[in-house]
This record gives structure tokens, C-alpha cells and sequence, in this order.
């Protein structure tokens, strides 16, 4: 597993990476907004190439973030289409109540899936 561990700011984003029968597993804990646009997209997407190894699957965590602006809905959207654009696929799992009402106000639950659940998320 690896871990970035905040900087102190009271509700920095923080992320741990982790591999579940091949799945890249994110766990996000504190803020997505306009300050971790770059460590979000960085985190989320594989660092391999689109024609390295299989498909990307991607599943993030969401159930330590207590915030999301609409520039973590932007980053969501563009690692989506990376993703999926190399057969892959990104699922959220597990989002607080104020953040999966971010995520239907804004419809994006009906184009990423969203899980209630990590290990719904990591199920086919």
C-alpha cells in the first residue's frame, strides 16, 4: 500500500493506493477541491500505458471524503474516459451521504458507477 499523508491544512486530501485481485483500490480521506485537482488525477489514474498489461480498473474509495467540489467531479470525468477509452473502468464506492448527493445532483452516479460499498465496488 502506499500512503500521501497530509500537510497538516484541516481537511487535506490524503491517499493510500492499494491492489485487490488486480483492481487499483484508491482510499481518499479529507477534501477534493480546486487545491488537489493535480494529486487526484495523479492518484486515480494507472501509471502504466494504455497498451501496458490489462485493462485499467480503477475503484475509489470515497468514504473518508467529506468534501467535493465540482473539480473533483471534473477530474472523476476525465480519469472515466481515460479509463474506459483503454477498455478499463472506474468505479466509486462507498460515498458519505453529502458527497453521493453531490454525486446524483450533478448526475454523475448515472454515468460512473457508485458503489454503497468498497466490496460491492470490488465485485463484477
Amino acid at each position: 500500500m502506499t500512503d500521501i499523508s497530509p500537510t497538516g491544512r484541516p481537511g487535506q486530501l490524503s491517499v493510500a493506493h492499494s491492489t485487490v485481485d488486480g483492481i487499483r483500490v484508491v482510499t481518499l480521506h479529507g477534501d477534493i477541491d480546486h487545491d488537489v485537482k493535480d494529486t487526484l488525477t495523479t492518484a486515480l489514474l494507472p501509471g502504466d500505458g494504455p497498451d501496458d498489461g490489462p485493462p485499467p480498473r480503477v475503484v475509489a474509495d470515497l468514504s473518508g471524503v467529506t468534501f467535493l467540489d465540482s473539480t473533483g467531479i471534473n477530474v472523476f470525468v476525465h480519469v472515466h474516459h481515460q479509463v474506459s477509452a483503454a477498455h478499463g473502468w472506474l468505479r466509486l464506492a462507498a460515498p458519505r451521504e453529502s458527497v453521493l448527493r453531490v454525486l446524483e445532483l450533478v448526475g454523475l452516479d448515472t454515468v460512473i458507477a457508485c458503489h454503497p460499498t468498497l466490496e460491492q465496488a470490488l465485485n463484477p
